[in-house]
């Protein structure tokens, strides 16, 4: 979304000379998913249940405030990280993944995929996963497309490297920085069984994510609202 990096081609790395038949060893891999035509946007719907998800980090500024709330409530969220981000703040990766938070693949400089030719978005694809797996020790099963699009190369890659694709059902629009209260409205008003709420823990001054966060997750919880993470067997 907004406060995307600057593009440069991603440098080579061991991540990218692995072939696309999976990873790990024989008896660890698993099947791969099918190459969908669109993104999921909402989870399985039960009773009064939803997921949070946060875009562009991680950020050492934001990303330990969303935790700490995140915490506070005992609420898991997922987190789409883009590359850059995160190589320089591989200890937030393993606060996340030790915590029970998801961590999906956001590239590495936030591209327009679209206008990115196939090599290179495979290389912003690969090279986050090995900064993921390099800080976790497992690679990511779900993958989120900058600007939410997509196109059929962008599908075959994400589920060559045995990710998911992951949209969403709420925008909170908070990378406009238009008010903690109007984000807060519009998580509030959107809210529904399996709907995917988007928000940014980096990108930007994130100040209003996490002030709504604080007024928005109360709230849905006195409205007896659950929290849940993508599972793949669900899709």
């Amino acid at each position: 979304m907004a406060g995307a990096q600057a593009a440069r081609r991603p440098e080579t790395s061991a991540y990218r000379l692995r072939p696309l038949t999976g990873y790990g060893p024989p008896g660890a891999r698993r099947a791969k998913p099918p190459v969908r035509r669109r993104p999921i946007l909402r989870l399985p719907a039960r009773p009064r249940t939803m997921a949070l998800t946060f875009d562009d980090g991680p950020d050492p500024r934001y990303t330990p405030q969303v935790l700490r709330v995140l915490r506070e409530h005992d609420i898991l969220a997922t987190f789409f990280v883009c590359g850059q981000m995160a190589v320089d703040h591989k200890g937030l990766l393993r606060e996340m993944a030790d915590e029970g938070h998801v961590i999906g693949n956001h590239t590495w400089t936030h591209p327009q995929l679209l206008q990115t030719s196939r090599a290179d978005a495979r290389a912003e694809m690969e090279r986050t996963s090995e900064v993921i797996e390099d800080a976790t020790g497992t690679p990511p099963e779900w993958f989120r497309a900058p600007y939410g699009a997509w196109n059929r190369a962008i599908f075959e890659l994400g589920a060559h490297m045995n990710m998911e694709p992951m949209g969403w059902t709420v925008d909170s629009l908070d990378w406009r920085t238009p008010g903690t209260s109007i984000v807060v409205e519009r998580v509030l008003k959107g809210a529904g069984p399996g709907v995917v709420v988007l928000a940014h823990d980096a990108g930007g001054d994130r100040t209003q994510t996490v002030r709504a966060l604080r007024r928005y997750l109360p709230r849905l919880i006195d409205k007896g609202y659950h929290f849940t993470q993508p599972r793949r067997q669900d899709f």
